[in-house]
């Protein structure tokens, strides 16, 4: 089975929509890197409205052997690098990134990836969800942001056209 391992974004949103367990229903186990980890302990400590991945029993916290790696994403934060280098050192990995650049490095690198809107469209395959579009207003009311044509395409892969 492959790894999936998830940046902060998709579990910021996702928990803050209030379907952030569509993670674990999706998929058994989720790898949260250290860093993406401490990224959302830090928002918390700031007042957001965060997860806590150390207090899910379906996250697997993981920080790269290979610090090497992340000095080629020197442009990324924390948590993206630590996504791609822990997917690097997987043989089968996907991994879970909004950020547009962090998304054109896994590319580059060959990595499989999908994001949070990924996520809901997949969720609504399985029955999950009954519906994308409300979970997209809900998800650009806290500023995700999301052009007018992506979420047209999203509306319309997940059926609701």
């Amino acid at each position: 089975m492959a790894d999936i391992i998830c940046n902060t974004s998709p579990l910021q949103y996702l928990h803050q929509i209030g379907w952030l367990d569509l993670l674990p229903r999706l998929v058994s186990r989720i790898v949260v890197p250290t860093a993406v980890a401490a990224e959302l302990a830090e928002g918390q400590r700031l007042g957001l409205d965060l997860p806590l991945p150390e207090a899910l029993s379906w996250a697997d916290l993981r920080k790269p052997r290979s610090e090497e790696v992340l000095r080629l994403a020197a442009d990324l934060g924390s948590g993206e690098t630590a996504v791609l280098a822990l997917a690097l050192e997987s043989t089968d990995a996907v991994v879970i990134l909004d950020d547009a650049l962090a998304r054109r490095h896994a590319e580059v690198l060959g990595l499989r990836l999908t994001g949070t809107l990924g996520v809901l469209l997949d969720a609504k395959r399985a029955g999950l969800v009954p519906e994308v579009a409300p979970l997209l207003n809900d998800l650009q009311a806290l500023g995700f942001r999301l052009s007018r044509k992506t979420r047209d395409a999203v509306v319309r892969l997940a059926g609701e056209t």
